[in-house]
């Protein structure tokens, strides 16, 4: 049942992650999309209207998308401005469980988050940007509970298991470098809540497997000529 229980929430994480790409997508095609050709007499000015995630106990968590079946796709939560919308990414996750007991108080989890200097932000989910531009996402903590956003609203009634800390490549910094950066904050926060580290299949996250995931870092980045 643990296995079982694991693999629901591994594919749940992948679902936003899935939402994510689409989303990012959809906005970099619409950037790079033409104008359309129209008569004078029927030009009109477009208006643009945009429904950030508030930060505030009053606002809901927003509806998820579910993307369609099949392999999900990697979370663009990260923002590669030079990058075509086709290009190469990769995905790189961990995990930070409760240890001892079966869960974190909502609360406590999200001023932990809020202390190493992430933010809630788009999906209910927080972030680490890149100095205070929203589009330039280092890395997201989602929530292990389905569908992984935090309900601020409810966060003291919320029990939670665990969060996902997971990176995009290509990203608006160095991929070495911003892997570095969410081992330092999962380091920070499995100490401030006395917790598990874990890589993304569930086993302790140890030096060799953190070496090679950076080693797979560098090496996509090279392959993919990114940084």
């Amino acid at each position: 049942m643990d296995g079982l229980r694991w693999i629901l929430l591994a594919i749940g994480v992948l679902i936003i992650a899935g939402v994510y790409l689409y989303s990012r997508r959809e906005s970099d095609r619409k950037k790079n999309e033409p104008a359309p050709q129209v008569e004078a007499i029927d030009r009109r000015e477009p208006v643009l209207t945009a429904e950030p995630v508030a930060e505030s106990v009053d606002d809901p968590a927003p509806m998820m998308i579910e993307p369609e079946l099949g392999e999900p796709e990697t979370a663009d939560a990260v923002e590669a401005q030079s990058a075509p919308a086709d290009a190469p990414q990769k995905i790189v996750t961990m995990r930070i469980v409760a240890r001892g007991k079966p869960a974190f108080p909502g609360d406590e989890l999200a001023l932990s988050l809020r202390g190493i200097g992430m933010r809630h932000g788009k999906f209910g989910i927080f972030h680490r940007y890149d100095g205070n531009d929203e589009d330039r996402v280092v890395f997201s903590a989602a929530s292990l509970v389905e569908p992984g956003s935090f309900d601020l609203a409810n966060l003291k009634k919320q029990e939670i298991p665990g969060i996902s800390l997971f990176m995009v490549l290509p990203g608006p910094i160095d991929g070495a470098e911003a892997f570095d950066l969410m081992m330092v904050a999962a380091r920070a926060l499995a100490q401030s809540l006395d917790a598990e580290l874990l890589d993304e299949s569930g086993s302790t996250l140890s030096i060799q497997r953190e070496r090679y995931l950076r080693e797979e870092i560098v090496q996509f980045q090279t392959t993919n000529r990114i940084g």
